[in-house]
């Protein structure tokens, strides 16, 4: 099994849960208090226990979006990257990397490009360093993968991932560090291959 690297949260996704959890669970507490209050007025029993069946219900999700905060996120491998959602889990090999680069996220995704919702969530983290993978093919159709990423995580329809982390240069580094480790691995094993090969018996006849 290939080894393993430090897993580094998508900061999108942990800047999108930390918007939405507060207000959720906000509103499932003040469904809470409106149920009790229809209750202490006397209405009938279905009101309350409306109000407070959808106030439980936005404070479960509200619970939710905090302990899967961190479960987005990449991981470096020997030979391929992870890249893991709460609704996917993608491995992409380094042989499908041309190259890699990074990029502000402002200057990625400008505002007269993008969406007026994505601008309110792009806005504090326009300053960030993204790294920008460019790959020579996607390692499953793309319709699938705009279905189930961000649309944060692709620039323009070439193939590609924006990928934004708070330590930027240091998954940068050890990237790097796993696909010279591969390449390095693989030719001591080449050269002790051909050194065996060239003792069999009939090898120059």
């Amino acid at each position: 099994m290939a080894k393993g690297g430090r897993r580094y949260p998508l900061v999108v996704y942990t800047h999108m849960i930390d918007r939405w959890w507060p207000a959720i669970s906000a509103i499932g507490v003040s469904l809470l208090g409106v149920a009790w209050l229809v209750k202490w007025w006397g209405f009938e029993e279905w009101r309350w226990l409306a109000c407070a069946s959808v106030g439980a219900v936005n404070i479960f999700i509200g619970l939710f979006l905090i302990l899967i905060r961190k479960a987005a996120y990449v991981q470096p491998f020997s030979d391929h990257l992870r890249l893991a959602t709460p609704l996917l889990r993608l491995n992409i090999s380094y042989k499908r990397f041309q190259r890699t680069s990074s990029a502000n996220i402002g200057v990625l995704f400008p505002p007269n490009s993008v969406t007026k919702w994505q601008v309110e969530i792009i806005q504090p983290l326009a300053k960030m360093t993204a790294i920008v993978i460019t790959l020579n093919a996607f390692p499953m159709s793309q319709s699938s993968l705009r279905l189930f990423l961000s649309p944060l995580f692709f620039k323009d329809k070439t193939p590609h991932f924006v990928i934004l982390v708070d330590d930027w240069m240091k998954l940068s580094g050890e990237i790097e560090s796993m696909r010279s480790g591969t390449s390095d691995s693989s030719a001591p094993r080449q050269r002790r291959d051909n050194s065996i090969l060239s003792r069999l018996p009939g090898k120059d006849q």
